[in-house]
């Protein structure tokens, strides 16, 4: 019975994991567009999608293991 709680906890985890990185990277553009005036949100979309290339490593890293 144990081991279906642990699988939920772990999977859970990867995913506010996922989630934290993401949000953090995008914050973290959106920020320096705000700031440097740009009429496009390039930096934003730059590092937004950093954060999901770096979420996914991780999520396939931890999988693995």
């Amino acid at each position: 019975m144990s081991k279906p709680v642990n699988n939920y906890i772990k999977y859970t985890g990867i995913a506010f994991q996922m989630v934290v990185i993401i949000g953090v990277f995008t914050f973290i553009g959106y920020e320096l567009d705000t700031r440097a005036a740009h009429a496009t949100m390039w930096v934003t979309a730059i590092l937004s999608l950093i954060g999901v290339f770096i979420s996914l490593y991780l999520v396939i890293k931890s999988l693995k293991d």
